[in-house]
């Protein structure tokens, strides 16, 4: 690479990376459209802006609503879903560039699905038909201080009948966009005879400006353009039009939109190993060592094709994994996990690799390679972490025994 062309074709360095597919005829409308509104809308400069004002963008994702990038032609007023493989487009562009709104919409596609699915007449009109026009976002409270992965067994936050309603209290943690967001679905534990940890517990959908309910953002590492939450909830008095589903079978309801979030989630950290390797290319094309491009030193260029070739393999995962999403395949949780934990490591291994190409350039926060580097570790661990992950493909894909 010469002067930032690739040799003998006058193409910029790096456009093959940008140069994603197969896509169906759809999915390449999509993702147009995605680029051109993060050129028009969102470039470079601005989200570096609101990254270093912590602030969430408010504009684009109107944006994104007005153009049905939410809803994704789902009819929220009888419950269908949108196209898996359709989503992760948006993700996977989003997650290059805008990376903090995309993560922002992987909580809106997952609030969308359980919406969709378990909310009646007047919770789909009210809440999930704003949220699919983008006018208003959710936020989803599962995890607390003293659960993880195992959230069932630590549950602490509990709802009690009382007369025609309910009274929520405990407190909830490591919440994205509860700050921003008019409601929150929010899982309590109903039941304390339950037979199983995962049953007893319900969903609600809790407006988030409701007495009793208080908000503090946390600070995080990374996802700078979207805020970290911690809810509580002191005796806050809901009614019966708040539960979401059925009573008691919350969390199993839950359980079975997990796919789409670690399919979704595996779009955004693909997104950010593509928008780190495409930083970190162009910049080794135009950075001048020693009278030649950095890019032609051997060990250097290793690692950068290293980055290539993991971003190829995570996403032929991908799009294997939504092809059987949207098919209902037997194999689609497990190719989901898959490709979640490639295309976490491509993430987190590109982005260090780009850090050490770029040297003190990529520390700077003038260039974006600092925050693909922060946001990135948010998919090691979540929305499982990378070692659950991979005990759950060594227990449904190699047949070992159940490690946890």
């Amino acid at each position: 690479m010469q002067s930032g062309t690739e040799r003998g074709q006058g193409r910029p360095a790096a456009w093959k990376i940008e140069a994603v597919g197969p896509d169906s005829a759809d999915q390449a409308e999509i993702r147009e459209l995605i680029r051109s509104m993060l050129t028009d809308h969102a470039p470079d400069d601005r989200i570096a802006r609101l990254d270093e004002s912590e602030t969430f963008d408010e504009e684009f994702y109107s944006h994104l609503g007005a153009a049905g990038l939410i809803g994704l032609g789902s009819d929220p007023e009888v419950g269908s879903d949108a196209d898996p493989r359709h989503e992760i487009v948006v993700l996977e562009e989003l997650g290059a560039g805008h990376t903090s709104m995309a993560v922002c919409l992987v909580v809106q596609y997952m609030a969308l699905r359980l919406l969709s699915h378990y909310g009646d007449d007047d919770q789909r009109k009210r809440v999930l038909v704003p949220l699919a026009e983008g006018r208003e976002r959710l936020a989803f409270a599962l995890s607390e201080e003293d659960g993880g992965t195992d959230i069932a067994r630590a549950m602490r936050t509990k709802a009690v009948r009382d007369g025609s309603g309910w009274v929520l209290t405990g407190r909830k943690t490591w919440i994205s966009g509860a700050a921003t967001s008019r409601h929150a679905i929010v899982l309590a534990r109903t039941s304390a005879d339950a037979r199983s940890a995962i049953d007893g517990i319900t969903m609600f959908v809790v407006p988030l400006d409701a007495a009793g309910v208080s908000v503090r953002v946390l600070d995080t590492a990374g996802i700078h353009g979207l805020d970290t939450c911690e809810v509580t909830f002191d005796d806050v008095r809901l009614d019966d039009s708040t539960v979401l589903g059925e009573i008691g079978a919350g969390f199993r309801q839950v359980i079975g939109t997990l796919n789409g979030e670690r399919l979704n989630a595996a779009a955004v950290a693909l997104g950010i190993a593509r928008g780190a390797l495409r930083s970190a290319v162009e910049y080794a094309s135009q950075r001048q060592a020693f009278g030649r491009s950095i890019g032609g030193f051997q060990a250097l260029q290793h690692s950068l094709v290293d980055g290539a070739v993991q971003v190829e393999s995570a996403r032929g995962l991908l799009t294997r994994a939504a092809e059987a999403a949207s098919a209902g395949g037997e194999q689609s949780d497990t190719f989901s996990a898959m490709a979640k934990i490639a295309a976490a490591d491509a993430a987190t291994d590109i982005t260090d690799a780009g850090m050490r190409v770029m040297g003190g350039a990529g520390y700077s926060r003038e260039y974006p390679m600092q925050r693909y580097f922060r946001d990135a570790r948010l998919y090691t661990f979540a929305p499982l972490t990378n070692e659950m992950l991979r005990n759950f493909v060594g227990e449904r894909w190699l047949g070992l025994p159940r490690s946890y």
